[in-house]
C-alpha cells in the first residue's frame, strides 16, 4: 500500500541557500553544489516548483529543472 503524505514538507531559500524539510530530516546546503540554474534563478523562478507525487521530487518549470531528494 503506498503512502499519500509527501516527503518533502518544506522548500524555501536563503540568500544562496536552499533549505529542504522533509518528513524525517531536512537538508541546508548551497545552491551552487547542486544547481547552477537554481543558483541564477530570480525570486520567482525559485519559488515557482512542483513537488513530485513521490514527495522526493522537485521541479521548477521555469526554468526546467528537476532534482530528486529520496531520502527526507
Amino acid at each position: 500500500m503506498k503512502s499519500n503524505q509527501k516527503h518533502i514538507r518544506e522548500i524555501r531559500f536563503e540568500g544562496d541557500m536552499i533549505i529542504i524539510q522533509g518528513e524525517k530530516k531536512s537538508i541546508n546546503t548551497a545552491l551552487a553544489t547542486i544547481s547552477q540554474k537554481l543558483m541564477n534563478a530570480s525570486s520567482i523562478e525559485r519559488n515557482t516548483f512542483e513537488i513530485s507525487p513521490s514527495g522526493t521530487g522537485v521541479h521548477w518549470p521555469l526554468i526546467d529543472e528537476d532534482l530528486s531528494f529520496p531520502n527526507l
